[in-house]
């Protein structure tokens, strides 16, 4: 086993495997580093941002050395168009009162990605954020993406990766209709762009590191330079994140992922699994009905409710209308309503073709039919899909794998950077896996507080947004829980913050020995909504899983999130002084 303790180890990968045709080989620009040190890039970008941020704190008459100069992180929870809403708020109020340059990091998770990953789509945005604003709104404003640029889409992720996901799925279908945009550059592309501008995070957690209760080794942080396990501290480079590793050398590229990829890793998990379902499966039949062209001039809310049945068309061949069946079943029932005239239908259309032991199965199985018994049913209608007659038409392979990732659940599966490797810090269940899963960090702590905690990163002050749809502390007491266990330094919370979740105030400090002053704001609160009630009425009005906003909802909620900023700028600037003078002392 290799050592960490003393230094960090760099694999870097020289070459890969002896080509078959002429046995040359070729050099490989990506690397896998085990160790917990910044990359260099991030180190310039952050050396170059202290500068800027010692002069913007010059502006509020605060006057300090480089080496007494607080490192601030600006974080954002998750809440869907809430949180992206929410954050474009909070960053133009930070700006308007010459705080945004103070900001060294800008951390997010689930809907506040999509934010970031729009405004880092603009050279050096915070020089520029009121039009930058404008023109993000206007394009929220607009129509959904055609179906047809859907359809070219998911057809191109379907050919082009080794796994093909439910995450391409939501992130094509569902996340394109909230963000009003296919945007096919990447991350590393903006690696040269944004000096002027805080560093980015974007935070999705390891599936499997979840549920095998991996707690230092949930936590993935994805930056413009590397991809990693932010607290053991083993990462790659981010252009190869996704590509095939073994033994620390990538053996099979894959294609980078895009940002409207990488928008629906980090905010896959809007709700419960009936809501995503509810959102899914009508559009999978919208996918379908588009490729047989018989959608004509119906609505998305149209299509939804038609009965597939009503469709008359040639072009309707025998599998595209068990696929179609099998969809609207699933619906129904998933709606609690009678389902027995599509069994009905799916049994006539495969009994003459099954053999006896099969076709008793299928009628066995479809006596009872209710949300659990439809996954067994959908995946055994799935495998008898050889017996359809199902063309070669590209769509309908697609169509197929995406109902069977749909039942099967499968969510953000990614090669494992780290297979096969040794790594001491790194857990042995995670190096023996050859892929991982990765998904929306939301489901756990929906704020994203470890990333930013690497001791490398020096962070003083922690500016936390919290957009979350009802208990804004929930993500701050399980962080400090997580802390604990993992002997990370950061200050304790008050037990009493439980009578406040339904009222809360629009500033909290919290502080504690050798840890960063966590400075937290809830969006909807005291003073910028009024009492009790009319907070209830505000989390109301804009609920997660709620697509998408018009104009009045989007302005009123920029208006919201800007006030906390507005509202506490004197007290922002009075803790950053604190911790200014803790420092010098």
């Amino acid at each position: 086993m290799l050592s960490l303790k003393s230094f960090s180890l760099v694999c870097r990968l020289q070459f890969l495997t002896a080509e078959m045709s002429g046995g040359k080989r070729r050099k490989c620009d990506c690397e896998v580093r085990i160790g917990h040190s910044l990359n260099e890039a991030e180190k310039n970008h952050v050396t170059s941002r202290r500068e800027s941020a010692l002069e913007c704190l010059k502006k509020h008459g605060i006057h300090c050395s480089l080496d007494k100069l607080p490192n601030i992180a600006l974080l954002a929870s998750g809440g869907g168009e809430r949180a992206m809403v929410g954050l474009l708020g909070s960053l133009v109020a930070l700006s308007k009162n010459d705080l945004l340059d103070c900001m060294l990091y800008l951390a997010g998770i689930s809907g506040s990605t999509w934010c970031m990953a729009s405004i880092y789509k603009e050279p050096n945005w915070s020089s520029n954020l009121e039009a930058v604003k404008d023109d993000f709104v206007q394009r929220l404003l607009q129509p959904d993406i055609s179906f047809k640029k859907k359809l070219v889409t998911l057809k191109k992720y379907y050919r082009q990766k080794d796994n093909f996901s439910l995450t391409d799925i939501w992130a094509v279908l569902v996340l394109s209709k909230i963000v009003k945009k296919i945007d096919e550059s990447t991350l590393t592309s903006q690696r040269s762009r944004h000096s002027k501008d805080p560093y980015p995070i974007y935070t999705v957690i390891d599936m499997q590191s979840r549920f095998d209760q991996l707690e230092a080794e949930k936590f993935v942080e994805i930056t413009p330079h590397e991809t990693g396990y932010s607290i053991p501290g083993a990462f790659v480079d981010t252009s190869c994140f996704g590509s095939h590793f073994d033994q620390g050398v990538k053996i099979k590229d894959q294609p980078e992922i895009d940002m409207l990829f990488l928008q629906g890793l980090c905010g896959s998990f809007l709700a419960d699994l009936e809501k995503v379902l509810e959102e899914l499966l009508p559009l999978i039949k919208m996918l379908m009905l588009h490729e047989l062209d018989v959608i004509g001039d119906h609505s998305s809310s149209e299509i939804k409710q038609t009965n597939i049945h009503s469709v008359s068309d040639p072009h309707v061949d025998e599998a595209g209308e068990v696929l179609l069946t099998l969809v609207e079943l699933n619906l129904l029932v998933l709606r609690k309503e009678d389902p027995s005239s599509h069994i009905q239908i799916l049994n006539n259309l495969l009994s003459g073709k099954l053999d006896k032991e099969k076709n008793e199965k299928l009628i066995i199985m479809s006596k009872e039919m209710n949300k659990k018994d439809i996954k067994e049913y959908t995946l055994y209608i799935y495998s008898l899909h050889s017996y359809w007659n199902l063309t070669c038409s590209e769509i309908w392979t697609v169509i197929v794998k995406c109902i069977e990732l749909v039942t099967h659940w499968m969510w953000g599966t990614t090669y494992n950077f780290l297979y096969n490797m040794a790594a001491e810090e790194v857990s042995p269940s995670i190096l023996k896996e050859e892929k991982r899963h990765y998904v929306d960090a939301g489901i756990d702590i929906n704020s994203p507080f470890l990333p930013v905690l690497r001791k490398e990163r020096h962070i003083d002050i922690i500016l936390s947004l919290d957009f979350s749809e009802t208990d804004p502390f929930k993500s701050l007491i399980k962080t400090v829980d997580m802390c604990k266990d993992l002997h990370i330094d950061f200050p304790e919370v008050p037990n009493d913050l439980d009578d406040e979740r339904d009222d809360p105030k629009d500033f909290y400090v919290f502080e504690g020995p050798n840890a960063p002053t966590v400075i937290h704001i809830p969006l909807f609160n005291k003073m910028n909504c009024g009492d009790k009630e009319e907070i209830g009425k505000w989390r109301k009005t804009y609920k997660t899983f709620q697509l998408p906003y018009d104009s009045k909802m989007i302005y009123d909620l920029l208006e919201k999130a800007g006030m906390n900023i507005k509202d506490n700028k004197e007290k922002l600037l009075t803790e950053i002084q604190k911790v200014i003078k803790r420092k010098t002392s």
